[in-house]
């Protein structure tokens, strides 16, 4: 029986070729062996959305995901979004609307909002709050962080491929 797993995953534009064991999980691939500790454990049962990672585009939970599951596919964390001099346009909207109080669920709202507005029209904002309603924050309300994903949802529908 084999321990280890070769696998290859491009996170953030850069490719990575790591030996795992068959049960270690995304989140603690990226945030243990690749040090990109933006997202968060919350829950570990997929339940709050702290985890939350793009994958090939898509929004995951990466504690319910094995690493090896991820082998030849392409990751995006938070810090693949922006940096502090350029941001995200929805990194932006989360600063200006006051979208984040602790941080702790900030990452993985953001991930979810990535794909949330990339994938759906989001016309009204019961429809960002039924989007976002699998992110558990327990500190904002959740007001600024709906209003901060439809100020940049208006930026965006005017600059395609973000």
């Amino acid at each position: 029986m084999k321990d280890k797993h070769t696998i290859s995953v491009k996170v953030n534009g850069v490719v990575y070729e790591r030996d795992v064991e068959g049960r270690l999980l995304l989140g603690d691939l990226l945030r243990e062996d690749l040090n990109l500790t933006g997202k968060h454990f919350g829950c570990e049962h997929g339940v709050c959305g702290a985890c939350t990672v793009l994958l090939d585009g898509l929004s995951i939970r990466s504690c319910l995901m094995f690493a090896v599951q991820a082998d030849g596919r392409e990751i995006t964390t938070v810090e693949g979004l922006g940096d502090p001099e350029q941001m995200h346009p929805l990194q932006q909207s989360f600063w200006d609307n006051h979208g984040l109080q602790c941080g702790f669920c900030t990452p993985g709202m953001l991930m979810t909002a990535v794909d949330l507005v990339r994938n759906y029209s989001l016309d009204t904002e019961d429809e960002i709050r039924l989007g976002l309603s699998g992110n558990i924050c327990r500190c904002t309300g959740y007001q600024n962080i709906v209003t901060a994903v439809r100020e940049a949802l208006k930026k965006l529908r005017d600059k395609p491929g973000t």
